[in-house]
């Protein structure tokens, strides 16, 4: 997990309306990100009791679907 050390820019009344990161934290955030969605969608993939085909097989129904 990514541990974060937040700043914020707050609007004269008081309330916090944006964060500041530096690019590193800002990327090492969207690569958790991207590792979260694969992961949902292994689950996804897992739950729709599908049968999985190989790379090649797929191909092979792409060319015939054209």
């Amino acid at each position: 997990m990514i541990k974060l050390h937040e700043q914020y820019v707050v609007a004269r009344n008081g309330k916090k309306v944006s964060v500041l990161l530096t690019v590193a934290r800002y990327r090492k955030l969207l690569e958790e990100l991207e590792e979260l969605e694969a992961i949902r969608a292994y689950d996804a993939a897992k739950a729709s009791g599908d049968k999985a085909i190989s790379f090649r097989q797929a191909k092979a129904q792409l060319r015939r679907r054209k």
